[in-house]
């Protein structure tokens, strides 16, 4: 699989380019061009395919793997992770959102509201 398209960079872009290659593949990831269980490239491959260093690549990989959106098995290699963490963190998340909200006394519409405030001023 070629990977060029899919993790596309811009070195003129604001941040480092490790950055934007976790973003795109968690992207990806989540628009599912890339479905669990799919194996990744060699850090080596990548950074091949892609013009860039290996430690820029291993670094993207590294962060990947630290925030669950790959594993690494061993010399199998790494792989899309099974599981999106966001979907039980943002569960968790929620929940007590939503308990927070109706201890108040809030319906689900005003307690959007507030949400949708935060999310405006992140």
């Amino acid at each position: 699989m070629d990977f060029t398209e899919l993790l596309k960079t811009d070195a003129h872009q604001d941040g480092p380019l490790f950055e934007q290659v976790r973003v795109r593949m968690i992207e990806a990831v989540r628009a599912g061009a890339l479905p669990a269980g799919t194996r990744l490239p060699t850090v080596r491959e990548l950074a091949g395919q892609l013009g860039m260093a290996v430690n820029t690549v291993a670094r993207a990989y590294r962060e990947l793997e630290a925030g669950g959106i790959v594993e690494t098995r061993g010399r199998f290699g790494t792989f899309v992770a099974s599981r999106d963490p966001a979907d039980a963190t943002m569960t968790v998340a929620a929940g007590a959102f939503a308990a927070a909200a109706r201890a108040v006394g809030l319906g689900k519409a005003d307690a959007l509201r507030y949400l949708e405030a935060a999310f405006d001023t992140l």
